[in-house]
């Protein structure tokens, strides 16, 4: 199993997880670990207790092939919409949309920035917004966020080519911190991938080109309930008609992986937008907010985003 990721160097690991989370991510008893861990499985002790990145177990357990890993539990529903017909994802759907911000090390009531929904462009509607108002420590947005879908499939050529070459290139897709994501040719030089990684440098490939382009953050909804946040983020190009189109890279590389039978879910991926894509302000390496108290520690956003029925 430890053979068949890319672990996650150490400048950019957090372990932080103790080895009865291991057990449970990985459906494995001690013995499995210690098996890991002779295999290359980076931790640390911790109060005389081995503890690991989350991200590595994520990626053990998702390529471990043994079907009842947490992981591969989770992405196998999380992608049952992807066989399923594409109309779907185009209507408008509403969210519930709620953010928790929470400053680490935070030095006294300050102005929040927050990166929000940018939903209108694209035929959405954002309602009720309560934005973060000046505070110390924590703070919150929330409103009522509509998506919509509509296939607007790449016409360039060339886009089309890039995008092509990128999907078959090999990367394997893993579970990669946000701050290793932003370098992005650290990741690709390890074989690997990632949504925000590969919307870098597909948006790179497509400038290069001569295209106007640029890797865009936001959030994919309906994770498990909202239960899971996953960072997210498409890449924005103003195609050969004039009309901007997204191209959601990543989330086509893991169709293809985790199911046979999402064609059409892979080419609305190319171009078009679906309704379970909330984009934000942000650019595709930057934080979804701050806070301007004066620490240097990075905000931790929670994002809780469930469907209204």
């Amino acid at each position: 199993m430890a053979d068949s990721i890319e672990f996650v160097p150490a400048e950019y690991s957090s372990r932080t997880q103790p080895e009865s989370t291991a057990w449970e991510i990985l459906r494995c008893d001690p013995r499995g670990i210690d098996t890991l861990v002779a295999a290359g499985l980076p931790f640390e002790y911790r109060s005389g207790m081995r503890h690991f990145d989350v991200n590595d177990l994520y990626n053990l357990g998702m390529y471990s092939g043994r079907s009842n890993t947490q992981p591969e539990l989770a992405f196998r529903m999380l992608f049952r919409f992807a066989g399923r017909s594409v109309d779907d994802l185009l209507h408008e759907k509403r969210w519930d949309f709620r953010v928790q911000l929470e400053c680490v090390g935070c030095e006294g009531v300050a102005p929040w920035r927050f990166e929000a929904p940018d939903v209108v462009r694209f035929g959405g509607r954002v309602a009720g917004v309560v934005a973060p108002r000046a505070s110390e420590g924590t703070a919150g947005y929330e409103a009522t966020v509509t998506t919509a879908g509509a296939r607007t499939p790449l016409v360039s050529a060339e886009l089309r080519r890039l995008t092509r070459d990128y999907l078959e290139a090999g990367y394997r897709w893993q579970m990669i911190p946000v701050a290793m994501q932003a370098d992005y040719q650290l990741v690709h030089a390890l074989g690997v991938t990632s949504c925000i990684a590969a919307s870098l440098s597909l948006a790179e490939r497509f400038r290069a080109a001569g295209y106007r382009a640029e890797a865009k953050r936001g959030w994919f909804c309906g994770v498990l309930g909202g239960a899971l946040d996953l960072p997210h983020a498409c890449v924005e190009v103003e195609d050969d008609d004039g009309v901007i189109k997204t191209v959601d890279i990543a989330k086509a590389q893991l169709a293809a992986r985790l199911s046979p039978n999402t064609g059409d879910f892979r080419e609305l991926c190319v171009g078009s937008i679906y309704n379970k894509v909330i984009p934000s302000t942000a650019s595709g390496n930057a934080s979804f907010a701050t806070h301007e108290c004066g620490s240097r520690l990075p905000v931790h956003v929670r994002a809780d985003i469930r469907s209204v029925r």
